[in-house]
């Protein structure tokens, strides 16, 4: 047998949503969380999603403080009617929004 090939480790929802809670307090990407615990990124992901969906007290899920919703149209009240507005997506990824 091949030592390379990894054996695939069913873990309970408790465990994923302790994982969870150990992602979103170690300052890493979920891909270098998901590399360094050894865990499946897609895996992971499906689980974040599914557990985060099911909580019910808005504070638990935001762990980052930031808003969840900006109102661009407050923006253009600054008087330029100009405003550019980059999204960091994380991994190095960036959505860049800008009116002129």
């Amino acid at each position: 047998m091949n030592e390379n090939i990894s054996r695939r480790v069913r873990r309970s929802e408790s465990q994923w949503q302790e994982l969870i809670q150990a992602h979103q307090t170690s300052g890493l990407s979920a891909q270098s969380f998901c590399k360094e615990q050894n865990l499946g990124y897609a895996s992971f992901c499906k689980w974040r999603n599914r557990l985060l969906d099911t909580v019910t007290d808005s504070s638990v899920a935001k762990t980052s403080g930031e808003q969840d919703f900006i109102d661009l149209s407050t923006l253009s009240a600054s008087g330029t009617g100009q405003w550019r507005i980059v999204l960091k997506l994380g991994d190095g990824m960036e959505l860049q929004l800008s009116r002129s």
